[in-house]
């Protein structure tokens, strides 16, 4: 599947997760189950999921060569007893999942996806869902809000998405569900912009592209030494701190695993390298002022490398050095990023799960803007250029030296 149609498709982790399978499985991945006891072959291609994230991996011994993304993407996740009716309207009752520009939500096509638990001859069994409908969040008009423009500030209780006219009963919805994990999540349709159709607006770009050509690039991969593994994990936006986030113990354990031990995976770790893959903020065009004065990273310049002095992003002098070497290599620009000193930074996955893992990282993503937005925007050429460099990442033999002070490329 191409881009436009994994970022449409991909509603919530779970969706996402599911494409991840499908993309890895038709490229001759074999599927592994965590309750199992694994027995891979040199050379095997395998991938092993855990609720709305995945592993997939080459496998080819020590060292690992990671790209660790996330699955998962601001949106209003349903409650409990979600209906609020009386007999003239419907509503949803949501609250916030992750940090979304709520603002953007409004008066846009949106869609209930997620995942439903059904009993099935005493079997409680989860399966990815998809409204056939679609639903709404109404602005207040104007002529009823007339600060509107001057101020908006959603109240995220009372502001709530629309399901339909009169009364509802949940069950005409979703069925004989047991339970749920279900969102109202923006179903804009991917579309080109720019004089040249040189811009991709589209819900989730942060972070599915990240997730996407991570995925695109291993399939691709013509490396002979080491294992390539991309991690796509679940809840980076709420903190990653689930059973299937980055602060489990998913990834680690899948390389104690491809180590075979715990020992050996410290030793496997201590000479390998990973790439952290979150998108950026670029310099916005109406808003200048928000970015550092020298790190001004700019859509279709190339891929950013961010750092920050607060331990926000795993970059180091040393990583930041490997990469773009690595990307040279390849012909593919490179910019970075800081935050402006006296605003609050952002934070990613790698921080969480990699460093846990003890292996040298990198933190790195695509130049975006509205980040966050149910419409975001990035650069065409940049896609290419992050497809470019992952394949070169992948296909590089990177060796840590004994110290973690010196790198070997080859």
């Amino acid at each position: 599947m191409d881009i436009c149609t994994f970022l449409q498709s991909s509603y919530t982790a779970f969706h996402a997760a599911e494409n991840v399978a499908t993309m890895v499985r038709e490229g001759g991945f074999t599927p592994l189950s965590e309750g199992e006891v694994w027995k891979l072959r040199e050379g095997g291609r395998y991938y092993v999921r855990r609720g709305g994230a995945v592993i997939a991996f080459r496998f080819r011994g020590a060292p690992f060569r990671i790209v660790a993304s996330h699955t998962d993407s601001p949106a209003l996740k349903l409650k409990e007893n979600p209906l609020l009716s009386d007999e003239n309207f419907t509503r949803l009752n949501t609250e916030p999942y992750g940090g979304g520009l709520w603002y953007s939500f409004f008066d846009r096509p949106l869609r209930i996806a997620g995942r439903i638990i059904r009993e099935r001859e005493g079997v409680l069994q989860a399966e990815n869902y998809v409204s056939p409908f679609r639903i709404v969040l109404p602005s207040l008009a104007i002529h009823q809000n007339r600060e509107a423009n001057d101020r908006f500030a959603p109240n995220l209780q009372t502001e709530l998405p629309l399901l339909s006219l009169g009364k509802k009963v949940f069950s005409d919805i979703v069925g004989d569900a047991a339970a749920y994990d279900l969102f109202a999540v923006p179903d804009e349709a991917p579309f080109a912009a720019g004089s040249e159709g040189e811009l991709l607006c589209a819900p989730r770009i942060d972070n599915l592209s990240s997730v996407y050509y991570s995925v695109k690039a291993l399939l691709e991969e013509e490396g002979t030494a080491g294992t390539p593994i991309a991690a796509c994990l679940a809840a980076e936006e709420i903190g990653s701190r689930t059973y299937d986030g980055a602060g489990s113990d998913f990834l680690r354990c899948v390389l104690t695993r491809l180590a075979g031990g715990e020992e050996a995976r410290q030793v496997a770790c201590a000479k390998s390298f990973a790439v952290s893959l979150d998108n950026a903020h670029s310099l916005h065009p109406n808003h200048p002022e928000t970015c550092d004065p020298t790190n001004r990273p700019v859509l279709g310049k190339g891929i950013v490398i961010k750092g920050h002095a607060g331990g926000a992003y795993t970059t180091t002098g040393l990583t930041a050095a490997v990469i773009r070497a690595v990307f040279a290599r390849a012909n593919v620009p490179v910019q970075s990023f800081c935050n402006r000193s006296d605003a609050r930074s952002g934070s990613t996955l790698g921080a969480i799960s990699l460093t846990q893992a003890g292996i040298p990282s990198v933190d790195i993503g695509l130049a975006q803007l509205a980040m966050h937005s149910a419409a975001e925007t990035a650069a065409m050429s940049d896609f290419d250029a992050l497809e470019r460099g992952l394949r070169a990442f992948f296909g590089s033999n990177i060796t840590i030296g004994e110290d973690g002070a010196s790198v070997l490329l080859e």
